[in-house]
């Protein structure tokens, strides 16, 4: 089945760590997609879903349309989508190659058989026929993507020591809280690593704040130490395709899920969790398994077998696909 011939939708309401999961899979099924912002408007986005009238209506005027020509696929995410996946779902019934064919990411709170698949992390205990379920979130590291970026990046990175270390910074959520004491902390425990011949190749994200990521400076002060300072093409995939090791951040489940796609030592930054929710469980899952361990200022050396969720989900898709237009036909 030719998925570049399909006309693909990707519609999310613009958090980058969702949509990165919806390009992800995307691009697992070869498709180019047109990404669509969702912006929802009063009183729509107050109600749950299942109360959502006329939810085609509800959008912001400068948000994206959602209108025909229908799409033969939708893969959205996020709260602000659901009633949208279904309302695109219904309106589409009487188009001429079938009706768009719907995937949701995450758990949408509603009855899975208003779409055609529902993609949940293991973490969220969702079942049904059409429901398929990933050890963590689906993503778009891939092989290729590392092998290309490694080097485009090996020149910038070459004068750091070898073994190299990623260190995937995130920042606080409603789980987990990075502040100036566990950036200091941390960064302590790098300067160690680096002291033992360790490289140490760093990037924070937007929620790790300037503070956190000034404290860890001033910790791994003349340390052999690259930290991306947010000009200039983003290292992420670089550093990940060149790293030895990495040590993440728990607060981020897209990161965690990333790393383990390397195949690379995972070790898990221990933070205070608020409550025993969904990120306590991913951990514990991951960490029973041995996919992770805990960073507790070594490197340790393991291996296992990476996750394949996205392309697994891709499969997955595909055939659900070919079948429904080969029942068709």
């Amino acid at each position: 089945m030719d998925m570049s011939r399909l006309d693909c939708w990707v519609v999310t309401d613009g958090k980058v760590g969702m949509e990165v999961q919806c390009l992800g899979l995307a691009e697992a099924l070869g498709c180019t997609p047109k990404v669509k912002r969702v912006m929802t408007r009063g009183p729509w986005r107050w109600l749950p879903p299942q109360l959502w009238f006329n939810a085609l209506a509800a959008q912001k005027p400068r948000a994206d349309v959602l209108a025909p020509p229908w799409p033969d696929l939708m893969i959205a995410t996020g709260r602000q989508t659901v009633a949208l996946s279904i309302a695109v779902r219904r309106a589409s019934a009487a188009r001429a190659g079938g009706p768009t064919f719907t995937v949701q990411i995450q758990d949408p709170k509603v009855d899975p058989a208003s779409f055609d698949v529902v993609v949940v992390p293991a973490h969220d205990e969702l079942e049904g026929r059409n429901v398929v379920v990933t050890a963590g979130s689906i993503h778009r590291v891939t092989h290729e993507r590392l092998a290309a970026d490694a080097e485009r990046f090996r020149a910038r990175l070459a004068h750091l020591p070898r073994p190299l270390v990623a260190v995937l910074l995130g920042g606080s959520n409603g789980h987990y809280v990075l502040d100036d004491g566990v950036a200091r902390r941390l960064g302590a425990q790098l300067a160690a690593l680096s002291r033992q011949g360790f490289g140490l190749a760093v990037t924070p994200s937007r929620r790790t704040g300037e503070a956190n990521t000034a404290a860890l400076r001033a910790e791994l002060a003349g340390c052999p130490v690259e930290i991306w300072d947010f000009t200039g093409d983003n290292p992420y995939f670089g550093i990940l395709g060149l790293a030895d090791a990495i040590i993440v951040t728990p607060d981020s489940v897209n990161m965690v899920s990333e790393a383990l796609a390397t195949g690379k030592p995972v070790h898990v930054v221990p933070l205070d969790c608020k409550r025993d929710g969904k990120f306590a469980a991913f951990h514990r899952r991951l960490e029973e398994s041995g996919l992770t361990r805990p960073f507790v200022g070594r490197i340790e050396s393991w291996s296992y077998p990476p996750p394949d969720d996205t392309a697994r989900v891709a499969a997955e898709i595909i055939a659900r696909l070919a079948a429904r237009r080969g029942g068709a036909s």
